[in-house]
């Protein structure tokens, strides 16, 4: 056992943060900490480093352990700040200063020795031999190996291991931030959000490395692709309580899914049962007679002695959106044309052209620094390329989401509702208080200014006037930056019902997979397209051949081995819905078998004869049995 969470509760003020939180992580576990935004993970990273005390409950770890935390925010590091001036290889070179020392020992011992006898030979090489077998047991050998794999693996140029800290942007520092603590060799590795700032080929590089660590891993993502790649258990945070799921990101949800059906089942059917049970009594009190009141008392007296369920909790409130745009555009959307950029002296990108149809939709990637912002830019108008030209379709009617959500300076002055407001003057009060809210901004929410909302609060501002502009072509840049998990839910299912046009910048595979129908790849050379989502991109980017026009992914293959697996897998879906068919109608057969056997047991024909009783009690007794077995069934295959 690493750690352990009991219990833990923590409240900042009157407001209540956690009340109930419990986990343990063991050695090498890789484990997600999931929840809404606001739920309380990054509370449990700050319990667990000791940032802060927690009211209530206990947090224990394991004898000296080892805790690097790598924060979601870019502040409080010495990778981070402003005035460091040592490179970036100089930086995390300095993780292995005490390896670097032992080094420097072994050295001098080697040096010294040949000029020592007796005894002080003897306790040389005692402490030569004690300080070689710690420097390889202790990797000092492929130091300068791991440093240079690492600052390949989070995309660092060669050029960029010799330039300053100092010079980097915020999020070049808190990839330097996650590269050190890699390097480190912590046994618990506390990760907010490491994949903000990575380009995908630096987050596949990322899964790998952390699926084969050595120590153990908690991080908080909204990256499910990662999540299901990397983690071995899921503890979810909903309602300031902890659950804990064995499995990925993917198997959580089908297991809470699963879950919560048959709680909201069992906690109906009880309702139901204690409902008939009370009514029962009832009209036996409705008789008056003596014998009537004992009865009812009997039965009320049975009735207390059960343990209630307790209800399910309600899920958190999630925004709601529908995308409709107010006209269609003509069938031609967009054309680029030999499109080149660039920036004192560097170029972006050349010889870009395509063209999008009426419903397309396209994720548009690359390495970071390729230009994908700047070509977004290009389409709608801020800037001007140095060679080529974009012409747009017939009534085209554009919605730029920009994923700096950049407001005017007047309008960093103003309240959520006089944007709206001022931006679509014809709307009345009660729809722009209608728009609002399905964003989740209710009630005096409307009235905050824009200057003091989060980066996911102005993400849903800019949202709502993209929708309510009636846009039939989206051009989104990181769209799902600053959404939690389950608003990304929400956006992927209004995208994928959108009738409308859509392009748009994603570092998030899961969020790619699930709405994107095309993929065009920018590199400085040019373009290539797929038509398919990212794991029909990954499947052709890893044949040799050359992209040329290219099926569906949905599209079966012609293969006879495929088509015979693909017909078996089908066939056994169908045997398997069949059963659980069945299994549902046994069930209900059962139920009402032990609700007539119940009745019997309550007749004045049975009650008066004990032999009877017994047989119609035993009788219940094996009904009940047989019900747990169909139920273990039912669920056993509904899970599959």
């Amino acid at each position: 056992m690493l750690l352990q969470m009991k219990d833990v509760q923590k409240a900042i003020g009157v407001e209540e943060i956690i009340n109930s939180v419990s986990f343990l992580i063991e050695e090498k576990e890789k484990v997600a900490l999931v929840g809404v935004n606001g739920a309380g993970k990054t509370s449990v990273f700050r319990l667990i480093t000791g940032e802060w005390q927690a009211d209530d409950g206990a947090i224990t770890k394991s004898n000296s352990i080892k805790i690097g935390y790598m924060p979601q925010m870019e502040t409080g590091t010495v990778l981070q700040d402003e005035t460091e001036t040592r490179t970036l290889y100089a930086a995390l070179d300095d993780v292995f200063t005490n390896l670097k020392q032992m080094e420097n020992e072994i050295r001098t011992l080697e040096s010294t020795m040949k000029n020592l006898k007796n005894e002080e030979l003897e306790t040389a090489l005692k402490r030569y031999d004690s300080l070689s077998f710690r420097f390889k047991e202790e990797g000092g050998y492929e130091t300068e190996s791991r440093l240079k794999g690492v600052l390949r693996g989070l995309g660092f140029s060669e050029e960029q291991w010799t330039q300053p800290i100092n010079k980097f942007s915020g999020g070049e520092r808190t990839r330097a931030l996650l590269g050190k603590l890699l390097l480190e060799q912590s046994d618990l590795l506390l990760l907010d959000e490491p994949t903000n700032h990575l380009d995908i080929e630096s987050v596949i590089w990322l899964e790998e490395y952390l699926r084969n660590f050595q120590g153990a891993v908690l991080l908080i993502s909204h990256d499910r692709y990662f999540m299901d790649k990397v983690v071995t258990k899921t503890i979810e945070i909903e309602n300031k309580k902890s659950v804990t799921y064995n499995g990925n990101y993917s198997h959580f949800l089908n297991k809470k899914e699963t879950d919560r059906a048959l709680a909201e089942k069992a906690f109906a059917e009880q309702q139901k049962v204690l409902k008939h049970h009370e009514e029962v009594a009832k009209k036996i009190r409705s008789f008056k007679t003596e014998a009537a009141i004992i009865r009812a008392k009997s039965r009320e007296k049975l009735l207390s002695k059960i343990e209630r369920l307790d209800a399910p909790e309600n899920t958190p409130e999630q925004m709601r959106l529908r995308l409709k745009p107010a006209i269609n555009s003509g069938n031609d959307v967009f054309f680029a044309e030999e499109l080149s950029m660039g920036f004192s002296e560097k170029t972006l990108f050349e010889n870009i052209s395509f063209e999008i149809k009426r419903g397309d939709k396209i994720a548009l990637i690359g390495a970071n620094g390729i230009g994908k912002t700047t070509l977004f830019k290009i389409l709608v108008g801020e800037l001007k390329p140095l060679t080529g030209r974009v012409r747009e379709g017939v009534n085209v009617r554009m919605g730029y989401y920009d994923q700096t959500h950049a407001f005017s300076a007047e309008s960093e002055n103003k309240t959520i509702f006089q944007e709206i407001a001022d931006t679509y003057p014809r709307l009345s009060q009660t729809e722009i208080r209608t728009t609002l809210a399905s964003f989740m901004f209710k009630g005096d929410d409307v009235f905050k200014p824009i200057s003091a909302l989060s980066g996911g609060e102005r993400g849903r501002v800019t949202l709502s006037k993209i929708i309510l502009a009636g846009a039939n072509f989206l051009i989104l840049d990181e769209p799902t930056n600053h959404l939690d998990i389950f608003s990304k839910e929400i956006l992927e299912d209004a995208l994928r019902e959108f009738n409308g046009t859509l392009i748009y910048i994603s570092h998030d595979r899961y969020f790619i997979n699930n709405t994107a129908t095309k993929i065009i790849e920018l590199t400085a050379n040019g373009i290539t397209q797929f038509l398919g989502n990212y794991d029909y991109y990954t499947e052709k980017k890893t044949q040799p051949a050359a992209e040329t026009a290219l099926p569906s992914p949905a599209e079966p293959s012609t293969s006879k081995e495929e088509y015979l697996q693909r017909k078996e897998r089908e066939s056994q879906a169908r045997r398997k819905k069949s059963r659980i068919e069945k299994l549902e109608a046994e069930i209900s057969k059962t139920e009402e078998a032990i609700s007539d056997c119940e009745n019997r047991l309550e007749s004045e024909e049975i009650n008066t004869n004990a032999e009877a009783a017994q047989a119609v009690f035993a009788e219940k007794t094996s009904l009940e049995e047989t019900l747990s077995l169909l139920y273990e069934e039912w669920e056993q295959l509904s899970e599959a």
